[in-house]
């Protein structure tokens, strides 16, 4: 059998900054950071190199990126991707050290980072693009991560604390990521990071509070639902948030739909009380109560059931920090060994993510009807991770007016999403949620929804309030069992020690146990180390 072969010779075209510069680029993202925007910026914030060497500043604002894109690779290795195919187009480029490449770091600091960030956040997506807006208003989400996990330096603990976890400290210090997403492309209009201590959700969300404009309608869940920053957030933007179950708004007004205004200290809210019902393909029917407060008062332009079915486009914040936190970082522990390393390190992150939302949503856009955030992201991370090793795209041709690659390859590849359910339960065994509630009724694994219905729980009068329980003495048998040692000889104190003995169990548990007793008022602590049953007695007896 005759095998023919043949070759052919390629060339292709680099267009790159000239000299030193050259390696200052992202390949198909760079026209989404332009060079004279990035020169502005250093400019402003009084960061261009003084003297033009082998690292410009320019070059350093780009690499530093472009290590978001390859979190698993050291310093050489990423400064090899970006000259890769430079080297191999004939062009000479330098070859710095790690050394060189960490000062460089640090001579640039994150000042212009955070001023880039700022520039290139804000709504991606025109007003009519599909999944954007609902009647003319911009539906966006606050939430918060508190997964960051930095390098376990003496710098980082100064700065971020130590994590009180149950089986003792945690081994990473972690931050605090608050950030206010546009749900229908997941991109990014303000973040806020820092120590988690530091007034909590809450508090982070009210420094963004100032993003929000009268064409937003802000979803949130109920951990948003405190009364002063509704009150806040409601002069700036309309309104949709979850409310415990446990509140008890009064029924001001009762409404044709099933929902009632009331009055939140001052704000005029319209109260929508709903009960979920849920059937599987497994035959299973689940039922969910939902309690949701929104600004928006007109029943007949916006409608209970409406609104309920609106809600659910909260979770998508919850897919723009999946794709933060795994789909960029894979979980990985920030590389940055002191505090300035790692705010540069997390605003050039942040940037990363922001840049390839804004190209999935131009390439969604020049596709009609197509939903922005049915683009996959993986997709378009690994385009981007291909261009860059290429030097492809760092300067968009002037004669053709298509969308960047990365973003085409991505857009519409997702599919229909599909209606499922399950229990929200993680593998490893410390999370938050490593074991499922017993109280929730949800499949283990994920099943398909064939039905879902919503009923509008219709109230007409204000319920009473919860009766308040007296305070007893629980029924768990670590605390029954202390509270019955201790008694045996009430005028006499117990040391940790001894109350281990007893009970048999560890001393840390122990102790952690009393002081868990003290603070509910069980127990007293008379001195360090020891505890007593208090001199008035409880309510009620323990059970036999």
């Amino acid at each position: 059998m005759l095998v023919e072969s043949a070759t052919v010779t390629v060339v292709r075209a680099i267009t790159v900054a000239a000299g030193v510069f050259a390696p200052g680029h992202l390949g198909g993202l760079t026209p989404f950071l332009p060079f004279d925007l990035v020169d502005a910026v250093l400019a402003e914030t009084g960061r261009v190199q003084q003297r033009l060497r082998v690292l410009p500043s320019r070059v350093v604002v780009y690499f530093v990126i472009a290590l978001g894109l390859f979190p698993n690779l050291g310093y050489a290795l990423v400064w090899d991707k970006l000259v890769a195919e430079l080297i191999e187009a004939g062009l000479t480029v330098p070859k710095p050290a790690e050394s060189a490449l960490r000062d460089a770091r640090r001579r640039v600091g994150p000042g212009p980072f955070k001023a880039l960030f700022e520039v290139l956040a804000g709504p991606l997506a025109r007003p009519d693009t599909p999944g954007v807006s609902y009647r003319s208003l911009r539906t966006v989400a606050f939430d918060g991560c508190a997964s960051f996990k930095a390098a376990d330096t003496t710098a980082q603990h100064h700065w971020l604390g130590r994590i009180r976890s149950k089986l003792g400290w945690a081994g990473y210090p972690q931050l605090m990521l608050m950030a206010l997403v546009e749900t229908g492309t997941r991109g990014l209009i303000g973040v806020r990071f820092g120590p988690i201590g530091e007034g909590g959700e809450t508090g982070y969300a009210g420094k963004l509070l100032h993003l929000l404009t009268r064409d937003m309608l802000l979803l949130a869940d109920r951990g948003f639902a405190d009364t002063g920053f509704l009150k806040a957030a409601a002069t700036r933007a309309h309104l949709l948030v979850r409310i415990s179950r446990s509140r008890r708004p009064s029924v001001d007004t009762p409404l044709p739909d099933g929902s009632y205004l009331t009055n939140f200290d001052g704000l005029t809210l319209r109260i929508i009380e709903a009960t979920i019902t849920t059937t599987t393909s497994t035959g299973d029917v689940l039922h969910a109560e939902y309690r949701l407060a929104t600004t928006l008062t007109d029943h007949h332009t916006h409608h209970a059931t409406t609104l309920l079915r609106l809600y659910h486009e909260r979770w998508e914040i919850e897919s723009a920090f999946y794709a933060l936190r795994h789909t960029l970082f894979h979980g990985r522990v920030l590389r940055s060994a002191t505090p300035d390393g790692l705010q540069q390190e997390l605003w050039a992150l942040l940037i990363l993510y922001q840049l390839l939302r804004a190209a999935m949503t131009e390439a969604s856009e020049h596709q009609p009807g197509t939903d922005p955030d049915r683009a996959g992201f993986t997709i378009a991370l690994q385009h981007a991770h291909n261009q860059v090793i290429n030097a492809a795209g760092i300067l968009p041709d002037p004669h053709r007016h298509t969308p960047a690659r990365i973003g085409t390859a991505a857009t519409n590849t997702l599919g229909d999403r599909r209606d499922r359910t399950s229990k929200r339960v993680l593998k490893t065994p410390v999370a938050r949620y490593a074991k499922p509630h017993p109280d929730d009724p949800r499949p283990t694994t994920s099943t398909t929804i064939t039905t879902r219905t919503h009923t509008i729980n219709a109230r007409t009068h204000t319920p009473p309030p919860r009766p308040r329980p007296e305070r007893g003495i629980p029924t768990g048998q670590l605390t029954h069992t202390i509270l019955n040692y201790l008694n045996t000889h009430p005028d006499q104190p117990r040391t940790i020690q001894q109350t281990a003995q007893h009970t048999g169990h560890d001393p840390t548990k122990t102790r952690h146990k009393l002081n868990d007793m003290t603070k509910k008022g069980y127990i007293t602590r008379t001195s360090p180390g020891h505890y007593a049953l208090p001199s008035t007695p409880l309510t009620t007896t323990p059970p036999p």
